[in-house]
């Protein structure tokens, strides 16, 4: 589907972006005064704990007087019960969903990274369902923007698509809470465990929950789904991103990939990518994208890296298609088969100029045994 063309800017104040690096942070500020964007990516240290790494995240929310709308960790689940307590310590009471997504391949008690999306200047509203913090909404002027993290299903007992489904409808009933729907996400996140043994219906489980609230190829969100396990041992977790416009300056586009097809064809309901504008802004969110050819069938088996190369090749055609470049990544997300393959990523980015890209490396499943690599990308560019 090709995107509406960009609307003009009609006097809001103009987008300023920074961009900070230091030992183990990736800070990039989004300011549109008074509203002001942090986009956070986390890395710990080689020999750091938990305790540090939530102080350090404390630090920068009181440097920047900035709350907590997304708050996506990537580690095991041993490490959750101790994680929290650290953030109980430094903040009180949590009052944001923490999306908590461990990969199948365990790595001690070690945290990849986490990605953490603030805001200052905007007023913040909890929303909670069924005694659950389940997710935050605010509103930049333009846009009523809905920020969902760690939903699940009702029953953790039931069959695994059963459980999708419940998970389905709590999303739903979330986004009732801040008066939406379905037809209003943007993004959504899946993180499912034992994704390979139950990936075909899942994907039964979301076309038929989207036929019936009538989303159709062409307005479904952007998506990423990749093995996880999480907290409360459900068979699956979401998070999601859901925008209602206020103004005709504001909204979203679906966007194809210039260099793959639509992924309906293939049975998954999920956009190559969606972007969300303003008058002043455009925020690209690239869907989970790997080796997998225009007709749908995967490239480059049992060879990672030029399952990366052609990734990468994907995810640079459909930014150059919107006027964006890796260089105005916000946050990324690569997803391996194996940790002996994170080198070779590291390789392309050396290679192709891309070593400020804030990424967080995770090893875990991805939807098909035969893909070897996945990278998630957001990016944005002022609009002038």
């Amino acid at each position: 589907m090709t995107p509406t063309p960009i609307s003009p800017n009609i006097g809001m104040p103009p987008l300023q972006i920074q961009r900070q690096r230091g030992v183990g942070t990736d800070l990039v500020l989004l300011d549109r005064a008074p509203l002001r964007e942090l986009h956070l990516t986390l890395t710990p240290g080689r020999t750091e704990g938990v305790d540090s790494l939530i102080e350090r995240l404390a630090q920068l929310l009181h440097q920047h007087q900035a709350v907590v709308v997304r708050h996506l960790v990537f580690g095991p689940v041993a490490a959750h019960a101790e994680t929290l307590r650290a953030m109980q310590r430094q903040f009180g009471d949590v009052d944001w969903p923490v999306t908590w997504m461990e990969g199948n391949k365990e790595t001690g008690n070690t945290i990849a990274g986490m990605q953490i999306h603030t805001l200052a200047g905007a007023q913040v509203k909890t929303l909670v369902h069924h005694d659950r913090i389940v997710g935050r909404t605010f509103n930049d002027g333009e846009a009523t923007h809905c920020v969902l993290g760690d939903i699940g299903p009702t029953q953790t007992t039931i069959a695994a698509p059963e459980q999708a489904r419940e998970t389905f409808e709590n999303l739903e009933a979330a986004l009732g809470l801040a008066g939406m729907s379905l037809k209003n996400v943007a993004r959504t996140w899946l993180f499912l465990d034992e994704i390979l043994s139950w990936y075909g219906p899942l994907n039964q489980v979301r076309n038929d929950y989207f036929a019936r609230h009538e989303l159709r190829p062409g307005a479904f969100p952007a998506s990423t789904g990749v093995a996880g396990k999480n907290p409360r041992g459900a068979a699956m977790v979401a998070a999601a991103w859901a925008v209602a416009p206020h103004h005709a300056t504001a909204g979203v586009h679906f966007v194809g990939s210039p260099k793959q097809g639509a992924a309906p064809a293939y049975g998954s309901a999920f956009s190559r990518a969606v972007e969300i504008f303003s008058s002043n802004t455009r925020q690209i969110l690239v869907s989970g994208t790997a080796s997998i050819a225009p007709e749908g069938q995967t490239v480059h088996v049992d060879d990672t890296a030029r399952q990366i190369e052609l990734t990468m090749e994907v995810v640079g055609a459909i930014l150059e298609a919107r006027d964006m470049s890796f260089a105005d990544t916000t946050r990324a997300v690569a997803y391996f088969k194996s940790p002996t393959n994170v080198p070779l990523f590291a390789a392309w980015r050396r290679r192709n100029g891309q070593q400020a890209m804030p990424v967080t490396h995770v090893c875990c499943d991805i939807c098909r045994a035969d893909l070897l690599f996945e990278l998630e990308l957001d990016a944005v560019r002022a609009v002038s």
